[in-house]
């Protein structure tokens, strides 16, 4: 589903190739059989958004190599997926030579975390697309809320009912799940319609 040609392109416009076998490496990640969710299709889905809204960004090259990279590294139990990510697609930066990059690069990924509003117009938008799936049709969205279940397997189902919950309103209180004007005006309310009838399915159950 990812496509290596479209990998070693995106290299090719930053000006270099891509390392020796990250693509490779990206694919064994995103097929690791715990992601029900955060796979190689969650990663072709961004990059399909980004094709559509591309011309929002400033660096679109980076924003495109923070979209492919940054679940990279992700495991339930551990506390540090976006940093570890970072890290790792970093790393790949600077064996390309193009260590003059890594910052910004970590300053996307990180941005995934969801913790605060973006800071800047691209990493906007990578936390907008990352969190499209907000926004799709109800049965969609019902497949996702199923398999981060599936991801946190490991979780008594009481702990996560609880924990989901308040993830769930957490989001609901944001003044804006999207920071991009235009996303907002296709996205958000189909998105809050999403989340508030995943709260009420984890509050009956």
């Amino acid at each position: 589903m990812l496509s290596e040609d479209r990998w070693q392109t995106l290299w090719r416009k930053l000006g270099t190739s891509a390392p020796a076998g990250s693509f490779i490496e990206l694919q064994q990640a995103y097929s690791e059989p715990h992601r029900h969710y955060h796979s190689s299709t969650h990663i072709a889905a961004c990059l399909a958004h980004f094709d559509q809204w591309q011309h929002l960004g400033e660096q679109p090259l980076l924003i495109e190599l923070a979209l492919w990279s940054h679940d990279l590294i992700y495991d339930t139990q551990r506390q540090d997926n976006e940093a570890a990510s970072a890290e790792r697609a970093g790393q790949w930066l600077n064996q390309a030579g193009l260590h003059q990059h890594a910052d910004t690069l970590r300053e996307l990924i990180l941005a995934t975390r969801h913790q605060q509003p973006a800071e800047t117009i691209d990493a906007a938008l990578v936390v907008d697309i990352d969190l499209a799936i907000l926004a799709a049709p109800a049965t969609v969205y019902a497949d996702y809320e199923q398999a981060v279940r599936r991801e946190y397997a490991w979780v008594p189902e009481p702990l996560f009912r609880t924990g989901r919950s308040q993830l769930l309103r957490h989001l609901l209180a944001m003044p804006a799940l999207y920071q991009h004007r235009e996303l907002a005006e296709q996205w958000e309310s189909r998105a809050r319609n999403n989340l508030q009838e995943a709260l009420l399915v984890l509050q009956q159950a």
